[in-house]
């Protein structure tokens, strides 16, 4: 029976390397019945894309050992008995006093392999591993509330890429895969995660100002309307990640986190991006993000805006990352 823990081992060809796929059948997405198998499939037909977005990055790992109606296990640690080709970067997390020695992905079987051992979903940091404390990537995540529209998360993120040409970066936006939208900017790895929160809070009020009806940076959850679009400059706390571009989601219908150009957000919805539909519109599109490591920007001009913000009175909200 599809699904069954008696289907034979696979061994698949996936970059130069063969890796066994045990209990291919398992079917891991109910909504159209795709299987572990198909999963290794749709990351080898977008290969460069996921590899670009995960390279040289520390990765959680989010696996559905029974498929994605059943448990989710977050996982930061690669286990011990993993072959000698998965690459990994230690990472410190100073309020537990521990280590862990992350998934750092350089190739395609690198994520073949993770598939087997039951990930879905690709949650990588956004600095990576020559210096995992300066990242080199700021995520502007449009977190719509319960009550939000799709409509909404439209309209600001066509405000937030005005704000962004104003500045002068190229934003890279992404589907979520979930309710929402994200914004890539590439940055020079020259400041802490303390400095890019900062920069990235001052965009989001920036965006607030020009859209007070729609959009929110009110920190605590329960004093936000459900209507409203939360712009989580908290993504970028130490330790943070998200799903990355070409990652699925660990619903039934296999969601994608997928690249889309700035002249498709009026047009896309969060459901037309699954692991049935990515694999062609990558073949006819390539890797929308395959730029994005030529367009470094300075986060200088949103430093300067956070100091105004602050010598204004501007609270600054608790980091995440030293919450307790």
């Amino acid at each position: 029976m599809a699904g069954s823990k008696g289907s034979p081992a696979v061994d698949i060809e996936v970059g130069e390397r063969d890796v066994r796929i045990t209990n291919p059948d398992r079917v891991y997405f109910p909504a159209r019945g795709e299987t572990k198998l198909d999963l290794v499939n749709y990351y080898r037909s977008v290969s460069d894309g996921i590899v670009n977005a995960l390279r040289d990055r520390p990765c959680m790992l989010h696996r559905f050992p029974e498929g994605v109606t059943g448990e989710k296990v977050h996982q930061k640690r690669v286990p011990q008995g993993a072959p000698p080709w998965i690459e990994t970067v230690r990472v410190k997390f100073p309020r537990y006093n521990r280590t862990a020695d992350e998934l750092c992905v350089t190739e395609i079987a690198q994520i073949a392999w993770a598939v087997q051992m039951s990930t879905v979903e690709f949650h990588p940091w956004n600095s990576r591993r020559a210096d995992v404390e300066k990242p080199d990537e700021w995520r502007i995540d449009l977190d719509p509330g319960p009550a939000c529209p799709w409509s909404r998360v439209q309209r600001v993120a066509h405000v937030a890429h005005e704000v962004l040409d104003e500045l002068g970066a190229v934003g890279w936006p992404k589907t979520s895969g979930g309710s929402g939208m994200h914004i890539y900017v590439r940055i020079a790895p020259e400041w802490g995660f303390k400095d890019v929160r900062r920069a990235a809070l001052a965009f989001a009020r920036e965006v607030e100002r020009r859209m007070p009806d729609d959009v929110t940076t009110t920190w605590w959850r329960k004093d936000r309307d459900p209507a409203d679009l939360f712009v989580d400059y908290n993504q970028n706390a130490r330790d943070h990640t998200i799903a990355s571009a070409y990652s699925v989601r660990g619903n039934p219908e296999g969601t994608v986190s997928t690249p889309i150009q700035w002249s498709e957000v009026d047009d896309v919805t969060p459901g037309d991006f699954t692991i049935a539909t990515v694999p062609a519109r990558y073949a006819e599109l390539g890797d929308l993000h395959a730029g994005i490591d030529d367009a470094v920007f300075s986060i200088d001009p949103l430093l300067e805006w956070a100091q105004g913000d602050e010598k204004a009175g501007a609270e600054e909200p608790p980091d995440p990352a030293e919450a307790g």
